[in-house]
C-alpha cells in the first residue's frame, strides 16, 4: 500500500547547471523538494516508483539504473536512477523522470529499489487511477516521487501566454495537493488540464488512484509560478 508521496516540479531549470545564471529563483523550490523527499525516507519504503510525464518515446515503465540526462538542453549531466545494476536500459529516462533521478541522488536516496513510468499525458482520469491502484499493490510499503507541473498560462510571458482560467485550476491542484485529496485530484478536468498544459494532471491523478484508501495526510511546501508555471511541492504521510 502506499505510505508515502513526494509531489514535485518537473521543470529541467530545477537542475542548475541548466538553469545557470537562473538557477537561484528556484532555491525555494529546490529546498522544498529535498524536504518532501525526506518524508519520503522517512517511511522506509520497500519500494519508491518515480512518476512523471513523458513522450511516447519516455512513456511505460522505466528499471533501476535506468539513465537519463540533460543534453538536450544544452547540459552535459547524466542521472541514474538508483543503483547502478550494470544492466542496460533500453532507452532513456523521460525528462520529468531525469529531474525525479536528479533529484533522489541529490538528497542521497540510497538502499530503497527505484523504478520509474512515464505517463502520457492524455491518459484518461479512470486509466490514471487504476494505474495507481496498481502500483500502490507492488509491495506492503510503497512510496511516490510524483513529478509534474501545473498550468503553462498563468502570466503573458508564460509558454502558454495567458489564460484566466490557469490561476483558478493551480489553487484547485495545490488544495487537494496539500491535503493529499484523492477526490479532488479526480475531479481535475481533463480537458481544462490539456488547455492550460499542465502535465501534472495524470501523474497526479495515478497519485490519487494509489492513495484513495491509504488515509495519509498532506501538505503543501511550496506553490508559486516564477516562470508563469505553476510549481507546487507536497509531501503525503
Amino acid at each position: 500500500m502506499l505510505v508515502a508521496a513526494a509531489v514535485c516540479p518537473c521543470p529541467p531549470l530545477l537542475v542548475p547547471d541548466v538553469a545557470a545564471g537562473a538557477a537561484p529563483e528556484l532555491d525555494a523550490a529546490r529546498t522544498a523538494c529535498t524536504d518532501a523527499l525526506g518524508v519520503l525516507a522517512a517511511s522506509r519504503p520497500d519500494l519508491l516508483i518515480v512518476i512523471g510525464p513523458a513522450d511516447l518515446a519516455g512513456r511505460g515503465p522505466h528499471p533501476e539504473g535506468a539513465t537519463g540526462g540533460f543534453q538536450e538542453f544544452g547540459v552535459d549531466l547524466d542521472v541514474r536512477l538508483g543503483r547502478d545494476l550494470g544492466t542496460v536500459a533500453e532507452r532513456p529516462l523521460a525528462p520529468s523522470l531525469a529531474v525525479g533521478a536528479w533529484l533522489l541522488s541529490r538528497t542521497g536516496w540510497a538502499g530503497t529499489p527505484v523504478e520509474a513510468l512515464g505517463v502520457g499525458e492524455p491518459l484518461e482520469t479512470a486509466r490514471c487511477t487504476e494505474t495507481g491502484r496498481a502500483l500502490a499493490a507492488r509491495a506492503d510499503r510503497v512510496a511516490l516521487l510524483v513529478m509534474g507541473d501545473g498550468s503553462a498560462c498563468r502570466t503573458l510571458k508564460a509558454p502558454g501566454y495567458l489564460d484566466e482560467r490557469a490561476a483558478g485550476f493551480d489553487a484547485a491542484a495545490s488544495r487537494a495537493l496539500g491535503a493529499a485529496d484523492t477526490g479532488a485530484l479526480i475531479a481535475l478536468d481533463e480537458a481544462l488540464a490539456y488547455e492550460l498544459k499542465a502535465a501534472g494532471r495524470a501523474p497526479w491523478q495515478v497519485l490519487a488512484g494509489a492513495g484513495e484508501a491509504a488515509g495519509l495526510d498532506g501538505r503543501l511546501l511550496y506553490d508559486d509560478a516564477p516562470y508563469g508555471v505553476g510549481y507546487m511541492v507536497a509531501a503525503w504521510s
